[in-house]
């Protein structure tokens, strides 16, 4: 009989724990949480000490009966859901309802999936963490604070179905102001001014005037410009100074949660959510073949770039192997990690540094590799020796004035041979720079003194640039770099501001919507605490002090609840209702001669006529960049190849909330809209039909046998025509998650088969 019971929070982990821990201990999966505050209510009783209501998670009784029902069979219990807050939360709920077994229960921390890390774990058992639990506690219960009591005020007063948060609203606000900024920038004119020259030795060169001797670093017109032009076509240039240097460039740390999310943002274009997806997967354990799960990386929610000396002297041998002595540093490189990090766990890194994207190829998925690659290159590259290179900086008088010229010969790759960080999202600088580039810029051979060989003047204009939209990952950095959210949350937010369309992500750059700017001024008028980066990042402050122990978390929750309490009774009196304005345009209505005024609608502003109900004239618009408002011709719909069952006209598609549907071209008349073929049949035994789309009578989209009422057989998510690789079921479901994001699921409830698909950006 077995000993010891396992339980963690994904079948995945758990098959690759049963693979190290053998015959001896039994390994369920409680799949996520499996209590939490209800859905439909506040669920925090505020009267009496801010006591959460937890209820079970629907669908999890079955979970917990089959829990109960192993912690009965075993001698020991040990809870090791991930070791960070969440995780830590999750363990305290299982504890809870396994306590009538009378057992005795550990925690167990496992932050890599290794034989030797697991065999630690259990050797070293814990107990729950309750200053850990009580700050994930606080941080949930002031979430829903902020989200239960400001959502249905912006439901009053704007439209039903949004929603405010105590950082997705922050981020928000950042885009907004981004794109403020953007909005109001004026543009500059400048000039740079390079001169063709030739020493005596070729090549022939262009070396760039010396901003430094003009006021603010600028030539600001073309006047100014000619004027220089023309005094540099008479001068005499002569070399003034020829400096040479060995510059270094040291490798950049191994990866943190965030700067994982920004350079798989940058290099690999995934989005913060697919990053976290895919770094789960190879964390929990990746089938290798015949050795069967195996974790491939450390766990992924760190702020932390500290390494243990085993993992470094493991990564040293393997450098100084493949690479060469040369490579190797003459000490283990150390990193600092910053002073809010809370050091828990180590950096991201491989669990083994020997098991290189090579020969990991076979095993993994295209992007489940490109992922690796990133994770393993950059850990290797931390501990290898700075790249070298040579530069030599020239500088020429000319009259008046200095003209310098930069060149750089890389002497020894280094880490650069194997890793590069990718370039950081930004605006064209108002100045030109100095060249400093890791590739080789040939200079010819040059003297202090030499008199060189005037070719021609080359005066460019060019114009300053706003500030550059933020792309998720800039918008992740300045988020951590404002303490604003922790590495946990990060991808959350980024979903979550898109699916509340408050922002889009277009061309990879965020932009806010009508509705996102809207919701943001009122909340930045009405609610400025909340809403202040400030603010939010001292209450993530507050929250570690509870997580350490140095803050009491009811403390926390009775110091915000108070200001935040008048705060929503005044926003309530004096916040304007959007939903009731109408503002007046001089577009005159096409269809009663009346006037046409802007609106607030389920799809955002639209135009309506002032004569609405008896003229029910609308239009969308759009706004030109003074303001001037521009109707817009609304599109006919799309005709299909297919006519309606019930009137025979065609069948044209249409947007709805939930995406692109079929309906019948004779609306209003008809009203039909037909039922579509997912392309998967039935599974009910008996039953010869096959599944379809369908929309119910609140809009959502289910799927269901199209024999109904004969069969009843129904889904909310799409079944997908694939065969499950682990249990042969017929299909899969597709859905999204906040945990998992996009990916197939096995329709099979014991089954545990996942599959991540590609993020549609």
């Amino acid at each position: 009989m077995p000993k010891s019971l396992i339980i963690v929070e994904s079948p995945a982990k758990a098959r690759t724990l049963q693979k190290y821990l053998g015959k001896d201990f039994v390994v369920k999966a409680s799949v996520g949480h499996i209590r939490d505050l209800p859905v439909k209510t506040l669920g925090v009783d505020i009267e009496n000490n801010f006591t959460p209501q937890y209820e079970t998670i629907r669908g999890k009784a079955k979970i917990i009966k089959e829990l109960n029902s192993a912690a009965k069979k075993a001698d020991m219990i040990y809870l090791a859901p991930d070791p960070d807050r969440e995780g830590e939360a999750i363990a305290h709920h299982i504890a809870e309802i396994l306590k009538s077994s009378k057992k005795p229960i550990y925690r167990a921390l496992f932050h890599e999936l290794t034989k030797k890390a697991i065999k630690e774990a259990i050797n070293q058992p814990k107990t729950i963490d309750q200053n850990l639990f009580e700050a994930q506690q606080a941080r949930r219960i002031l979430d829903r604070l902020v989200g239960y009591k400001i959502s249905p005020l912006l439901w009053d007063k704007v439209r039903r179905g949004l929603s405010a948060g105590r950082v997705q609203s922050v981020a928000v606000r950042m885009v907004c102001e981004r794109e403020h900024e953007i909005s109001i920038f004026q543009t500059e004119e400048y000039w740079t001014i390079g001169a063709h020259l030739k020493g005596k030795e070729p090549p022939s060169f262009i070396a760039q005037l010396d901003l430094k001797d003009f006021d603010n670093n600028r030539i600001y017109n073309e006047e100014q410009a000619r004027e220089i032009v023309t005094e540099l076509r008479k001068a005499r240039y002569t070399v003034s100074d020829v400096a040479k240097k060995q510059k270094k460039r040291k490798p950049s740390p191994p990866y943190i949660t965030s700067s994982l999310q920004i350079e798989a943002n940058r290099k690999l274009r995934y989005s913060a959510k697919k990053t976290m997806s895919l770094a789960q997967k190879l964390y929990e354990g990746m089938e290798l073949g015949e050795e069967g799960p195996v974790g491939l990386i450390t766990y992924m929610r760190t702020d932390s770039t500290r390494i243990n000396k085993e993992s470094l002297s493991e990564a040293r041998s393997f450098i100084k192997n493949t690479y060469g002595k040369e490579f190797l540093p003459a000490k283990p490189v150390q990193y600092k990690t910053r002073k809010s990090a809370q050091d828990a766990h180590e950096a991201i890194r491989p669990t083994n540094v020997n098991r290189t994207p090579d020969s990991m190829a076979q095993y993994l998925d295209k992007d489940m590799l490109a992922l690796y690659s990133l994770i393993w290159k950059r850990f290797v590259a931390c501990q290898m020796s700075p790249a070298l290179y040579d530069q030599t900086t020239i500088t020429i008088a000319a009259s008046k004035y200095h003209l310098k010229l930069t060149g750089s010969i890389v002497k020894f790759l280094g880490f650069l041979s194997i890793y590069k960080e990718a370039e950081e999202d930004s605006a064209p600088s108002p100045t030109p720079q100095a060249s400093d580039s890791e590739t080789d810029t040939l200079l010819p051979e040059m003297n202090k003194g030499d008199v060189l060989t005037f070719l021609d003047v080359l005066p460019k204009q060019h114009f300053t640039q706003p500030p550059p939209r933020y792309t998720e990952a800039s918008l992740v950095k300045a988020l951590e770099e404002n303490g604003v959210g922790r590495p946990s949350t990060y991808a959350s937010i980024m979903s979550t501001i898109q699916d509340k369309e408050y922002v889009l992500l277009i061309d990879r750059k965020f932009r806010p919507t009508d509705l996102g700017k809207l919701v943001n001024d009122l909340l930045v008028n009405h609610f400025p605490d909340i809403m202040d980066v400030e603010f939010t990042a001292g209450m993530e402050k507050k929250l570690d002090k509870v997580e350490e122990g140095n803050e009491d978390w009811l403390h926390l929750l009775k110091t915000f609840y108070g200001p935040f309490h008048d705060t929503l009774d005044k926003a309530k009196k004096e916040m304007r209702s959007i939903k009731r304005l109408s503002i007046p345009t001089n577009i005159q209505c096409k269809t009663c001669k009346g006037k046409m005024v802007i609106k607030w609608g389920k799809m955002g502003e639209f135009l309506a006529c002032e004569n609405f109900p008896e003229c029910k004239n609308t239009m969308d618009f759009t706004r030109t960049e003074e303001g001037e408002i521009l109707p817009v011709e609304r599109k006919e719909p799309e005709l299909s190849d297919q006519t309606c069952e019930k009137c025979g006209k065609p069948l044209v598609y249409k947007m709805g909330r939930f995406g692109k549907f079929l309906a019948c071209s004779g609306y209003p008349e008809c009203k039909n809209i037909p039922a579509q073929s997912v392309g998967v049949k039935c599974p009910t035994e008996g039953c010869d039909g096959e599944i379809v789309q369908k929309i119910s009578k609140r809009g959502k989209v289910f799927y269901s046998c199209n024999r109904y009422p004969k069969c009843t057989f129904a889904l909310w998510d799409k079944p997908v025509n694939k065969v499950c690789p682990l249990c042969k079921a017929p299909f899969l479901l597709e859905k999204k998650t906040k945990q998992t994001g996009h990916h197939l699921k096995c329709a099979q409830k014991d089954c545990g088969y996942i599959e991540i698909l590609p993020e549609q950006e």
